[in-house]
């Protein structure tokens, strides 16, 4: 797990709701552990791992609950979901009318991180509606290496991330 400071995990939390009374939506108890639970992993988590983790807080958690959560949070654009890793990753971009982008995905440890730049995401898209191809869904997942794992010499040890 990711260590995030306890005070941003809770102004992200706080920042979920109201963008959820915003929209309309409600952001349950059990969709809100899920969204925390996202919020404190740096990389993708899988929906079994995180019924894992979510038994610990609650434990008649099941898989549609999970996968619901997670749909819901998707929905309200809280959560983005990553194909390359058949994994969930919490949204850290802050502006509400923010129209999620890039994804950079680490192929060797899973952290992701998310690039806010419509410039670039609109010139991307344009590309490929030339090339004659139609985007699925409002994010593109590019593999980069990033920083540690790049710098290290042993890529199994670069950081501290990579699953045992």
């Amino acid at each position: 797990m990711f260590n995030i400071a306890e005070t941003e995990v809770q102004q992200r939390l706080q920042q979920a709701e109201a963008r959820c009374l915003e929209q309309g939506m409600r952001l349950t108890t059990i969709r809100k552990q899920v969204l925390e639970l996202l919020l404190r992993h740096e990389g993708g988590v899988k929906a079994y791992q995180l019924l894992d983790e979510m038994k610990a807080v609650h434990e008649q958690s099941t898989p549609p609950t999970v996968y619901r959560a997670l749909e819901f949070l998707q929905d309200a654009g809280l959560v983005h979901r990553l194909d390359s890793l058949n994994a969930y990753v919490a949204c850290h971009i802050e502006q509400p009318q923010h129209q999620h982008g890039l994804l950079l995905v680490c192929p060797l440890c899973h952290a992701v991180s998310e690039i806010d730049d419509p410039e670039v995401c609109h010139l991307l898209a344009d590309r490929i509606r030339l090339a004659g191809h139609q985007l699925q869904g409002n994010c593109l997942e590019i593999k980069a290496v990033c920083g540690e794992c790049a710098n290290a010499t042993v890529p199994a040890a670069c950081c501290n991330r990579h699953p045992d």
